[in-house]
């Protein structure tokens, strides 16, 4: 009795392997991981740019979150999943109010199985 729970064991614990190595998963490529402002002035306000991907994956892409490096850079990202082949955006704005200078910023994007940098850059020119 004991030979066939260990059998019937083996077997479902093989099963549900298999199935899982069947699935497929979702890929995450980006375009572009980086972009560059320029020379921006702080009185124009927030400046925003959008990082085109495209899920090239057997599986819908799902974004579990976009989180930026500081408090004035914001990323928004696609709540629903992308589907294998179709196309979505991080769009990512940098508020420069208060922040003279030059600037390097990232926001990370995670994706159930990989992590991306996306960079963001500039300089800004101070209110007079």
């Amino acid at each position: 009795m004991k030979m066939k729970k260990y059998i019937a064991s083996l077997v479902a614990v093989i099963f549900f392997a298999a199935a899982a190595l069947a699935q497929g998963k979702g890929d995450i490529r980006f375009t572009d991981k980086s972009h560059s402002f320029g020379t921006i002035r702080e009185a124009d306000g927030p400046v925003t740019v959008e990082f085109p991907f495209v899920n090239t994956g057997d599986a819908p892409l799902v974004i579990i979150s976009a989180v930026a490096s500081c408090g004035c850079t914001s990323p928004e990202y696609p709540r629903k999943p992308v589907q294998p082949g179709e196309s979505g955006v991080i769009k990512v704005t940098y508020n420069p109010a208060g922040r003279p200078g030059e600037f390097s910023k990232t926001v990370t994007v995670r994706t159930p199985d990989k992590k991306v940098k996306l960079r963001i850059k500039g300089n800004v020119i101070p209110k007079n």
